[in-house]
């Protein structure tokens, strides 16, 4: 073999490396949803349907996703209740000079329709819960992120990337993995140690999920009552508030299918759950959120009438990622039974850099000002050197 064949078939390779590489760069879809008075869309769904890379617009109605080359004749779906679907191919997304999506809202006309009782509706819900969601072994991956305030000032930020292995909510919760951590430094004055992290409350206060908490109720006992109807992709959906006589100050709220019986939002107190079709029809998870207060007297003493008794948390989840094929589906379980903030894995800087963090809300926004003004360090700066090994 002579040396000038040596020499262009090297050559070659080196010509072919940089294409295979940016082939595989990351491009970012950005931009805000709005309704037709130019309001933003809060926990909007938006992905790729056929390979399943998503995630749902912020509080703001901002949204942010990375896509490769691959993905750009693809399409990018986004679909929320009360409004008509969009879809489009991702480069005509590209090119577009304003990121802005405005859905047009749905027409809803259920008065003339012949309906069950709401009770009905929430027990064919829960019956058909299995065939309406995903309920083969399958992974969702996202990202779940907790802050905390101590008198209305920000005090700790935690976001792990998190894998459950799953059958969705028709049973009880699965394998569980934090793969990737960070967290800011912690100026909190009263540092608790939840015994489990605190993702258990995705499931645990799930009303249709089967689990062991204090939280499960039977929702049979509530009195349903329809307050509302608005429409998920063509199908007219019923919103029904269900309360309890034996404890008045909980309430559930539900957006259920008329024709699917499929559950597509639930409002249970602070807590918030939203579901998106998957390209099997079936619902998975899209966003969740939860916000809850620690009381008073599980402070000690001599805390209780500090800031620090008047702690906020506030803890949501995006949904990037669900993986069907069994082949690939690998969750090495780690940090169920451990407070999120005291998760010890080293900072991986280039994951974190690659991953299509949401926008900044404004709630966000505030506790990372707050963070960084404590003593002026960058908030990438506490992830690097909070999370050092």
């Amino acid at each position: 073999m002579s040396y000038r064949y040596l020499l262009n078939a090297f050559i070659g390779l080196l010509m072919l490396f940089p294409f295979q590489v940016s082939a595989q760069q990351k491009i970012e879809i950005n931009g805000i949803i709005l309704d037709e008075s130019n309001n933003p869309i809060p926990f909007v769904a938006i992905g790729i349907v056929e390979k399943y890379i998503g995630t749902a617009s912020t509080e703001d109605g901002e949204f942010s996703l990375l896509v490769t080359k691959a993905e750009l004749q693809d399409s990018l779906s986004i679909s929320s209740l009360g409004y008509d679907p969009f879809k489009i191919k991702v480069a005509d997304y590209l090119k577009l000079t304003k990121r802005e999506v405005v859905l047009k809202e749905s027409v809803t006309e259920l008065d003339e329709i012949k309906i069950l009782k709401p009770s009905e509706y929430v027990a064919l819900a829960s019956k058909n819960m299995k065939a309406n969601t995903i309920s083969t072994p399958h992974q969702i991956e996202m990202l779940y992120r907790r802050a905390v305030t101590e008198g209305g000032q920000p005090k700790f930020l935690v976001e792990n990337y998190i894998k459950v292995r799953d059958r969705g909510p028709a049973y009880y919760f699965g394998l569980m993995q934090v793969a990737e951590s960070r967290k800011s430094a912690d100026y909190r004055i009263w540092k608790p140690d939840q015994r489990w992290h605190s993702i258990n409350g995705m499931a645990s206060l799930h009303p249709f999920r089967p689990n062991d908490s204090q939280h499960k109720r039977n929702l049979k006992k509530f009195i349903w009552k329809k307050i509302g109807d608005s429409s998920y992709e063509g199908e007219d959906v019923l919103i029904l508030e269900g309360t309890n006589s034996k404890m008045t100050w909980e309430k559930i709220k539900v957006f259920i299918g008329m024709n699917s019986y499929k559950v597509y939002r639930i409002e249970r107190g602070n807590t918030l759950y939203i579901y998106k079709k998957h390209k099997s029809g079936k619902l998975v998870l899209s966003y969740y959120r939860h916000s809850w207060k620690i009381p008073k007297e599980r402070f000690p003493l001599h805390l209780r009438n500090s800031p620090a008794s008047d702690s906020d948390y506030k803890a949501e989840a995006f949904v990037y990622k669900v993986i069907t094929d069994k082949k690939q589906i690998k969750v090495v379980p780690y940090g169920i039974d451990v407070d999120m903030g005291m998760i010890d894995l080293p900072y991986n800087a280039t994951f974190w850099n690659n991953l299509s963090v949401p926008p900044d809300t404004k709630f966000y926004k505030k506790i990372k000002d707050g963070l960084e003004g404590v003593y002026g360090v960058s908030l990438e700066d506490q992830y690097k050197y909070v999370n050092e090994k």
